[in-house]
């Protein structure tokens, strides 16, 4: 077996490779650029290579520097994980010229499957089912929209090189198909160094659906079932589980057959992922293969057993597949969200900054259960703009989908994220929504069900009558203790009254609390009686409690008067008071929010490419304003409603924070 890898990659995905590398006994090497000096991944290797400047064009993405670093340390192998240059035929090549092994698939798999025109030729060549579209390299937007308009719309415009969710538009006109085309060569080109660009027709009411496959080099293969990806945004996936709710067996079965078809038309060797859409009625229509490991495999490895990472590395030394079809089975469900630095109330836009407050729910893996995180951040790190704005991996496991998904949300409140924009609250939201629970989901499920994006969570009454007695409860311990600390009677008892008023959400709630060792009984003015008991402590970040034996978990913050408390997706500020303090409470005036909407501000840190109007230009709602690329994606930010434009701001290879004033109107 190998003696030492070198993990061409960064974040999570090189922290996971460690793990497994490090259970082999294998040694490992990781190489990182000025912004990763610090990185978590750096820590957790062996060994660790600087390779240059922040951008990854100046630094992961130069097979010279990683070619370098490979020579000084002697690793005999790498491990590319995903992006970057895990499908870099080039790479691949460097690497065989300079003895090394690549725990992937052969060059020739590579280049077929990395380029999605050539792949899908090869895809109809094996007999695979495929979406219709036009193949041929396309040179300009007057032949997209033409292409577009023969396809029928709407339509999916690619990078060739894509993946990631770059370089892809959906188009429902030809205003769309021409403005989608540009932007997709320019984030093709920015992101892959290739802008070439290729149409399909677009599947309404589509699911995604991957076959994982698994190959060796002496003609094995397996597939080790699937996933389900329907709930992405702006083509990236947010939320996956395995094994999906929407396959039956024979589908399941003619959808593994055909992807192995593909890998052994190609010569594949390595883990690989085939990618489908599935209609309503179970038709699938192969959309790509990605030759790596991708994001979401652990859901499989939660399901079958079978660790990916390290069947990679035996097949890139020359071993046989230690398994068969046979032995590949679904035990149990497994669901994973993507954690990301993005605002889910400012259009998920990207966030940068400091993480100032870390802490992920413990890891667990017992009978029945189990929580795993897969992540490449620490508390006091901080979060580039320079790379993928993903914070980690959260995934669990149970016997069925409802232990699964219930296991994923108490997970999800105990996760402890501050000082960025986050979507925990997005991701909570969806755990508990009817669509997802009842697994009738699409691809357009974030753009049906949040139309105008996402405005937080409102909770139903009952669970507000449980937050309501639970803070009632734990201001109580905090008067208590404010009491002890102030020493202002020996019978601190005395300063702490029985009866408050909660407030959140818009409603109030009388209450009367009635305290013993083990907890609370707190009774409502309807006579309803709750009874609370928690370990949780003033100051505690994260309180863990018990509401008529059903468990609560929230994230606790301290206002004025209250508390600000975060749970299953609501951002809520509660207020805990006196009788005669809500009665004065309800005298107060609302502050009014400053009014902006005369400006276009900046969504998101990120640098302006392109300003599209000029100071006494007359604007229609819907145009196009400006161009703000963050995290190697294009936004395009458009006009809300009709205007004249008064002052502008910034222009192009302008840096801006965000809620900077970009332009002004009359």
């Amino acid at each position: 077996m190998f003696k030492k890898i070198l993990i061409a990659n960064r974040g999570e995905i090189a922290c996971r490779v460690i793990k497994t590398a490090r259970k082999m006994g294998i040694a490992t090497v990781a190489i990182y650029s000025d912004a990763d000096r610090h990185a978590l991944h750096v820590r957790m290797a062996d060994e660790a290579v600087h390779i240059g400047p922040a951008p990854a064009s100046e630094s992961y993405i130069v097979i010279d520097k990683v070619m370098e670093a490979i020579r000084q340390t002697g690793a005999e192998a790498v491990h590319p994980g995903y992006g970057f240059l895990s499908e870099n035929p080039k790479f691949a090549k460097a690497l065989e010229a300079e003895g090394v092994a690549f725990v992937g698939p052969p060059v020739r798999a590579i280049e077929a499957m990395g380029d999605k025109i050539t792949s899908k030729k090869i895809a109809q060549e094996a007999n695979v089912s495929t979406v219709p579209g036009y193949m041929g390299l396309i040179e300009d937007a007057d032949e997209a929209v033409k292409i577009s308009n023969e396809i029928g719309y709407p339509v999916m415009i690619k990078a060739s090189a894509g993946g990631g969710g770059k370089g892809m538009r959906i188009a429902w006109s030809d205003e769309e198909a021409r403005e989608g085309f540009q932007s997709s060569k320019n984030e093709a080109a920015s992101s892959f160094g290739d802008d070439r660009i290729f149409i399909e027709k677009f599947v309404t009411q589509p699911r995604h659906i991957e076959i994982q496959v698994l190959c060796d080099t002496h003609g094995n293969g397996v597939y080790l079932n699937e996933r389900e990806c329907s709930i992405q945004r702006r083509n990236q996936k947010v939320v996956e589980e395995a094994p999906s709710p929407f396959l039956d067996e024979e589908t399941r079965r003619a959808m593994g057959e055909q992807s192995l078809a593909l890998a052994h038309a190609v010569g594949y060797a390595s883990a690989g992922t085939v990618e489908f859409i599935v209609d309503g009625d179970r038709n699938f229509y192969f959309l790509e293969m990605n030759t790596r490991l991708q994001v979401e495999h652990p859901v499989t490895e939660l399901i079958t057993g079978v660790d990916l990472v390290e069947h990679m590395i035996r097949v890139a030394y020359g071993e046989k597949l230690a398994l068969t079809q046979e032995d590949v089975k679904i035990n149990g469900w497994a669901i994973e969200n993507r954690l990301y630095a993005e605002d889910p109330y400012r259009g998920f836009l990207p966030s940068i900054g400091r993480l100032t407050r870390y802490r992920p729910p413990e890891e667990l893996d017992i009978e029945g259960a189990v929580v795993r995180n897969d992540t490449g951040v620490f508390e006091g790190g901080e979060i580039s703009m320079y790379y993928d704005p993903m914070i980690a991996k959260l995934c669990t496991w149970g016997q069925s989908r409802a232990e699964a998904i219930e296991g994923m949300r108490v997970a999800l409140d105990s996760f402890e994220v501050e000082g960025i924009g986050h979507n925990l609250p997005f991701l909570s939201a969806v755990m508990d929504h009817p669509r997802f629970v009842s697994g009738e989901i699409t691809t357009a499920f974030i753009a049906e069900e949040y139309p105008e994006g996402f405005e937080g969570v409102t909770l139903p009454h009952t669970a507000l009558r449980a937050i309501a007695a639970s803070t009632a409860a734990m201001h109580r311990v905090a008067e208590i203790r404010r009491t002890r600390v102030s020493g202002r009677m020996d019978n601190h008892e005395r300063h702490v009254g029985e009866d408050w008023v909660v407030t959140l959400q818009g409603e109030s709630f009388d209450l009367t609390i009635a305290a013993d060792r083990t907890g609370a009984s707190v009774r409502f003015k309807d006579g309803e009686t709750l009874r609370v008991a928690s370990d949780w402590t003033p100051g505690d970040a994260l309180a863990r409690l018990d509401v008529d034996g059903t468990p609560l978990v929230l994230k606790v913050g301290k206002i004025s008067g209250g508390f600000h408390i975060r749970t299953r997706g609501a951002d809520l500020k509660v207020h805990v008071r006196t009788p005669r303090q809500a009665e004065l409470a309800a005298l107060m005036p609302e502050k009014l929010a400053a009014d902006t909407s005369k400006m276009l501000l900046c969504p998101m840190p990120g640098l302006i490419v392109k300003v599209n109007v000029a100071e006494g230009d007359e604007v229609q709602e819907g145009q196009a304003l400006c161009t703000v690329e963050a995290m190697k994606m294009e936004n395009i930010l458009r006009a809300e409603r009709k205007g004249v434009v008064s002052k502008v701001n910034a222009g192009p290879g302008d840096s801006l924070a965000v809620d900077d004033v970009i332009m002004e109107f009359e």
